[in-house]
């Protein structure tokens, strides 16, 4: 005779966390990769959330916060590449909106510029004493790699450096342990995340990781300069209906 245990209700899968990624903040009509929005708009998107009862934080706010149950109303905010236009431009709109956000850095690349990005215009990078100012101001540093390569293109020894050279750079220049990563171009395979893994980061970001989606391959959504209200709307809303939860996030 079979026996049948009740073992209680399963708890209900937990929404996958909303988390915007931005990259350059500054007036740029000569952008054909679609990486910049103008501090108005930036301006606009988070009185947008500010309305609709969202606050956008940094990502180890926002998992430290689901962790306990507490991030209800909270949304992520991501700055790639460490553009120097991020203290100039979205600082001071990030501090009016009461948000945080987390700055994904090149220490690799200080005081350098975007040649990753043949075809657009050049952007200068956060230099150390611009970064060190971002994260005395509150911010999260994080990591984007040294010098923004494709990691799933690098050999077992670039890409150890780098993920692990690139956050040893950045703790000695902060003075703060840095917990986060994100993966360069967003392109990641199984070797990448488990390299960022074992280097002993918390969580990594990706943008469409797939099958890989995890803690350290945790999906975005870009957000750009045609991101009105509607947009914003249909992303966000989007975004938790196709995405499935990020186990233990």
């Amino acid at each position: 005779m079979s026996v049948s245990v009740d073992t209680g209700p399963r708890p209900r899968p937990r929404t996958v966390p909303w988390v915007a990624m931005y990259h350059s903040v500054d007036d740029c009509p000569d952008d054909p990769y679609r990486v910049t929005v103008t501090p108005g708009r930036l301006d606009q998107q988070l009185a947008w959330l500010r309305h609709r009862g969202l606050r956008g934080v940094s990502i180890a706010d926002l998992l430290a916060a689901r962790a306990r149950g507490e991030g209800q109303g909270l949304v992520g905010l991501t700055f790639d590449d460490g553009y120097a236009d991020f203290v100039d431009h979205a600082l001071p709109v990030l501090r009016r909106h009461g948000c945080g956000a987390t700055l994904f850095v090149l220490p690799g690349r200080l005081g350098g510029d975007n040649t990753w990005d043949p075809l657009g215009p050049r952007k200068p990078l956060l230099t150390a004493d611009g970064i060190r100012h971002a994260a005395a101001e509150g911010v999260e540093i994080g990591s984007h790699g040294l010098t923004h390569v494709d990691l799933t293109r690098v050999d077992d020894l670039a890409l150890k450096a780098e993920v692990v050279e690139s956050r040893a750079a950045i703790e000695e220049l902060t003075g703060t342990a840095v917990h986060g990563f994100c993966y360069p171009h967003g392109t990641i395979d199984r070797r990448a995340v488990d390299a960022v893994r074992e280097a002993g980061y918390a969580y990594a970001c990706a943008v469409d990781p797939g099958p890989l989606n995890s803690v350290h391959a945790l999906p975005r959504l870009h957000i750009g300069q045609n991101d009105n209200a509607v947009r914003l709307f249909l992303k966000y809303r989007l975004h938790r209906l196709r995405r499935r939860p990020v186990e233990g996030v």
